[in-house]
């Protein structure tokens, strides 16, 4: 009997392995259709698939939900769909919907603090749960893997409740202060000097020099590539407890090998790196591997200073500046965030948020400069940022545009006032200057007299230019894409209210503007040659701005006003806004904003390059490849201006 049992026992050993082994299998075979996962070798799938969990979900069963605290896992939808919801003006509101293959709950990855969404079960779902720390070897040695979690992480980023306006989390990101995702994408500052030492250094005369130069490591080094390296607690454990003696060469004590990364690492990577070997630095070289020349040092302690670079760090740095020249610093960083996040294809629409809020806090700080230099307002007001700023599209360092409006005062009072805010105004200006936006050469700045006025002066102007939009040149359409940076937010309502009454059925408006949408000239040539500039100190350059964003920007406002959205400036939400509201042409729509974001990459680009506005860019030295990217991006200009003839039925102005 006894011997039957463990023939049994044995079976069943065996019926349950191979049972095992083909769900294994048909994990690994599930997951290697979807991204990252499609990078990773059968075996390496094979080893997640064994880590992980497979969790049934019931129709409205909850996975996890709003400061939930962090789980172990991250999830891949096998079957089913998953809902991504936040709670927005007391309700539940969706934010994205997961369906098989998708990843989602990456936030124990990269954050700290609890749940910013819900996750429930729309219908009977499987999902799979895959521990972090089992895949983080994973993340660590495929930079496809992180690149992609990283994507995923920032165009999923924490809900957030809409504001008052009722914008949502995906177009608009407000309380960016609580918003520290963006720095996982920023390339870490590292100390360049490394201390290097052959390896028959003896441990005495390393540990003096590492006291000597303050650092708390050094590399063990052979031509410049390290072999090594040694800290501060190697020291403690190995020395100070007398089990080397000081005499002994550096070599019989360094780790080696040493962990090596390239000098673009961001703080992501450099956490996994860390957290996978269980080191305290990181070696960085020439190309990331340890047979290329020394370039630096990565510590613990830069990862911290790295903190501080984020997002809500800038806005705080922002909020105690008390110069021109402190705010051209934090800029400077801002700068910087941006290059790295695009190197990095970072989602624009992220950047752009985070961008836009940051670009509208150095605005309202320089406003708030001027008031602490002038003396309290005389009478409320708002400051309305304008044009692409307002449109929160500004990555570069392109013009400051402005308008001021203040509330009504008695007719005796209102040349005081006004001489009040135009000096505000100037200085305000004056402080974004230093910071590095120019002044607007055609004068669209609130330091303009024509442009600081009452709200019931400013509701006559917009009056005067939609009804009579031809008699008048000091029109722009840029007027109508504006953001408040500073002051009562119901004056920036009011005048809201005012332009949506008197747009409403105004063919004359929308004649105007619409061929004025059709006076930008053509991107390419009845060849499908890219039209460049043929004199002048651009010759020979595509204007990418004039010829391809403008015309995606001005068709986008255009058609937005006609439909009466409100509460949306951004050029690429208004696109996706609009395919919701006229479904018939939602196709034109949706290829337009990612025209938009394609076309935008690339003049960032260029204007990072070149420390430039990125207006104009040299077809000739662009890839085959970017070259077609960039005339396949052109193509929706021709549909939306059809759709434009058409739906407005335009007559041309003489």
């Amino acid at each position: 009997m006894p011997c039957l049992i463990g023939v049994y026992a044995l079976f069943l050993r065996s019926y349950t392995k191979s049972i095992m082994n083909a769900i294994t299998a048909r994990i690994s075979e599930f997951l290697k259709n979807f991204p990252p996962f499609n990078t990773l070798s059968t075996e390496d799938l094979q080893q997640i698939a064994l880590s992980m969990r497979v969790i049934n979900l019931e129709k409205h069963k909850i996975l996890f939900q709003i400061n939930d605290a962090l789980h172990e896992d991250f999830y891949v939808v096998a079957s089913g769909v998953i809902n991504l919801t936040i709670i927005a003006d007391a309700e539940e509101t969706l934010v994205s919907k997961c369906k098989a293959g998708d990843i989602f709950g990456l936030r124990p990855f990269f954050a700290k603090n609890n749940y910013m969404t819900t996750a429930k079960a729309r219908e009977d779902s499987l999902v799979y749960a895959i521990p972090i720390e089992a895949f983080r070897p994973y993340v660590a040695r495929n930079p496809e893997v992180l690149n992609f979690l990283l994507e995923s992480f920032a165009s999923n980023a924490r809900g957030d409740e809409k504001d008052s306006r009722g914008k949502s989390p995906i177009d608009h990101a407000v309380n960016i202060e609580s918003q520290s995702e963006i720095q996982y994408f920023q390339s870490l500052a590292y100390n360049k000097t490394a201390l290097k030492i052959s390896g028959d250094t003896t441990i005495r005369d390393a540990a003096q020099l590492m006291t000597d130069n303050l650092m708390d490591s050094v590399i063990i080094a052979t031509d410049n590539k390290p072999v090594g390296i040694v800290t501060d607690s190697d020291l403690r454990a190995k020395v100070v407890t007398g089990r080397v003696a000081a005499t002994t060469p550096i070599s019989k004590i360094m780790v080696s090998p040493v962990i090596t990364v390239s000098e673009n690492v961001s703080l992501a990577e450099a956490q996994l790196l860390l957290l996978k070997h269980n080191v305290s630095h990181l070696c960085v070289t020439h190309d990331g591997s340890d047979g290329t020349d020394i370039k630096g040092i990565v510590t613990q302690r830069d990862l911290v200073v790295a903190q501080a670079s984020n997002p809500g760090i800038l806005i705080k740095e922002i909020k105690h500046s008390r110069s021109a020249a402190e705010l051209k610093s934090v800029r400077a960083k801002l700068t910087e965030l941006i290059r790295t996040s695009i190197t990095k294809n970072i989602p624009l629409t992220h950047i752009n948020n985070i961008s836009g809020e940051i670009n509208l806090a150095l605005a309202r700080r320089s406003v708030e400069l001027a008031i602490l230099d002038l003396g309290s307002p005389p009478a409320r007001f708002a400051w309305l940022c304008i044009g692409s700023q307002g449109r929160k599209e500004q990555l570069l360092l392109t013009d400051q545009d402005s308008i001021l409006v203040f509330e009504d005062v008695a007719a005796e009072k209102y040349r005081d006032v006004k001489d009040y805010f135009v000096k505000l105004a100037k200085k305000a200006t004056q402080t974004l200057e230093v910071v590095g936006y120019n002044i607007c050469p055609h004068g669209h700045n609130a330091s303009n007299m024509i442009w600081c006025k009452s709200l019931t002066d400013w509701i006559k102007q917009y009056n005067n230019w939609m009804n009579f939009p031809g008699e008048s040149n000091e029109i722009s359409s840029i007027f109508f894409d504006y953001e408040i940076a500073f002051g009562e937010p119901k004056i920036e309502e009011a005048l809201t209210d005012s332009i949506f009454r008197t747009v409403r059925k105004n063919v004359v408006l929308f004649d105007w503007l619409g061929n004025d949408a059709l006076r930008k000239p053509a991107p390419l040539s009845f060849f499908k040659k890219f039209n460049v500039e043929e004199d002048g100190e651009h010759r020979d350059k595509f204007d990418i701005k004039t010829r391809a964003l403008m015309p995606l920007t001005d068709s986008a406002r255009l058609i937005a006003l006609s439909y009466e959205i409100r509460g949306v400036n951004n050029t690429y939400m208004r696109f996706k806004q609009l395919a919701m509201e006229d479904p018939r042409n939602s196709e034109i729509y949706l290829s337009a904003a990612e025209a938009y974001q394609i076309l935008s990459r690339f003049r960032t680009l260029e204007g990072i390059s070149n420390d430039n506005s990125g207006q104009y860019i040299n077809i000739d030295e662009m890839t085959k490849n970017d070259r077609e990217r960039l005339k396949n991006a052109l193509g929706p200009i021709k549909d939306l201006e059809e759709l434009i003839k058409d739906k407005f039925r335009l007559t041309q102005f003489s």
